[in-house]
């Protein structure tokens, strides 16, 4: 099995599983004691706060452990916002900020706080001067990710940090993705990670507050962690954590010029061996292991389940394979297509082999599943098929091979397709299919009511050259109407 999911969560390394086992037996007691078992595990949790903050480059004072990243935010956005009340309750996130960020937000703006959103181009990237253009009097934090966890896009946190340092607003970087493969630049205030996205236990977040910083804990104080994270420290974990974190920097700059090589073989490849695909994220400023598509047509839970039964391990930002039912935030904030999304995030360690295996495999598992689903697709891409269909409006047209011009004598200037009630992929593929059906200059409405439909109809007209008007209210869902253009 070829485990390709490491920005969910990486192999625990084998130093942190080490230190994991050998601090069970050194490191259970409460550190908080004066005998020496307390005492012994003290010295083991001030050894691993140094050699992580050694590692973040931040004062070991300044850097306490939490019992998970998202609790990490959590503690750092409130109380960061807590502690500069009196300038004022405006929040700033980027559009493609994890979801523990945006949660967060939430819950600020349910309280009576205000928050901007700054958007991110097709890259996933945000502008700092869009970002330094959300700053106001009375904003009290901004928070900017180091590198998208979907599409492995690197943020320009530096810039943003000096945009809210001149203006005197303090910004937290979520570092989960990133802290991995080197220190985060820029002159941030507050920075969160979580120690199973660089090889470490799960259960282990980190949080930094530079000193300067105004910051308030919030909740019933704790006298552990200078009052930041409340309840027992998981030492055993704790050191595992940052054994792994020193480990796998000490090999970062090696592993990722390898990786590199490995996530630029599936961006060329990819859609060279599959049709139609939209390769997503920066194709230079990105982490080194992640790389994420889409592929027309496609359902993205089938894939992933064909994938599995391939021997890999793979996830997806597609609506069909979430719970919301509906698509990724980060894909819908830089409106690429979402359907049939896989995205691969290889782990230091991954063997070249498995990744030529996965090219291998990959283009049979997207044909097969677009022909389940009745996908107009040939090998070059989508044929002009949609000749024994019923549209709404308009009677069944069956034509059998004609030249262009009798096609043209029985098309319509315009169409409407009923997809009111079913999920995307299929709204896009009725689209494909009638689309030859209308003149150039000619429309198709397409009803729907899958939230996914949104997002996809105007990333197919991207990829296929055709004009999105725009949507239009309807009975039930929305009509998205396309303009033929070629």
């Amino acid at each position: 099995m070829s485990y390709f999911d490491a920005a969910s969560a990486a192999p625990l390394h084998p130093v942190g599983r080490q230190a994991l086992l050998a601090a069970l037996d050194e490191g259970w007691a409460d550190p908080a004691r004066l005998y020496r078992e307390g005492r012994r595990a003290r010295l083991l949790l001030d050894a691993a706060r140094e050699a992580v903050a050694e590692t973040v480059e931040c004062r070991p004072d300044e850097l306490v452990f939490t019992p998970s990243g998202t609790r990490a935010v959590h503690a750092g956005i409130e109380g960061a916002l807590a502690g500069r009340r009196r300038v004022g309750r405006h929040l700033i996130v980027s559009a493609v900020e994890h979801s523990s960020v945006l949660h967060a937000a939430e819950v600020h703006e349910a309280r009576g706080g205000s928050v901007t959103e700054v958007r991110v181009d097709r890259t996933g990237a945000v502008a700092p001067d869009a970002f330094a253009g959300a700053l106001r009097p009375d904003t009290a934090l901004a928070c900017l990710q180091s590198a998208n966890h979907e599409v492995g896009t690197v943020q320009p946190v530096a810039g943003v940090a000096g945009a809210c340092r001149a203006a005197g607003v303090p910004l937290l970087v979520d570092a989960a993705q990133s802290l991995g493969w080197g220190p985060v630049a820029g002159d941030w205030s507050l920075l969160t990670a979580s120690a199973h996205k660089w090889g470490g236990p799960s259960g282990v977040g980190l949080l930094v507050v530079r000193k300067g910083t105004r910051f308030a804990p919030q909740g019933p104080l704790d006298e552990r962690e200078s009052g930041r994270a409340a309840g027992f420290e998981n030492i055993p974990a704790v050191v595992a954590a940052a054994a792994s974190l020193r480990a796998v920097r000490a090999e970062a700059a090696a592993e990722a010029a390898r990786l590199r090589e490995l996530t630029e073989r599936i961006r060329v490849r990819v859609p060279a061996l599959v049709p139609e695909v939209e390769v997503t994220g920066d194709p230079q400023r990105r982490l080194p292991g992640i790389v994420t598509f889409s592929c027309l047509y496609v359902d993205g839970e089938t894939v992933l389940h064909e994938l599995d039964a391939a021997g890999f391990s793979v996830s997806s930002g597609s609506s069909c394979t979430s719970s919301t039912l509906t698509p990724s935030h980060v894909l819908r904030a830089m409106g690429v297509l979402s359907e049939g999304n896989v995205r691969v995030s290889l782990p230091p360690g991954t063997p070249a082999e498995d990744v030529e295996r996965f090219l291998t495999v990959l283009p049979g598992v997207v044909e097969r599943v677009r022909e389940k689903l009745g996908a107009p697709v040939t090998a070059g891409g989508v044929r002009d098929a949609g000749r024994d269909h019923e549209v709404s409006g308009a009677p069944v047209v069956d034509v059998p091979a004609v030249d262009a011009a009798a096609v043209d004598a029985l098309a319509v200037d315009a169409l409407v397709v009923d997809a009111l009630g079913r999920r995307c992929p299929v709204p896009v593929i009725e689209l494909a299919r009638v689309i030859g059906d209308v003149p150039v200059g000619g429309t198709v409405r397409v009803l729907a009511d899958d939230e996914a439909a949104r997002l996809d109809i105007p990333a197919w007209c991207e990829m296929r050259g055709q004009e999105y008007v725009g949507e239009e209210p309807a009975d039930r869902g929305s009509a998205h109407v396309v303009r033929r253009v070629s």
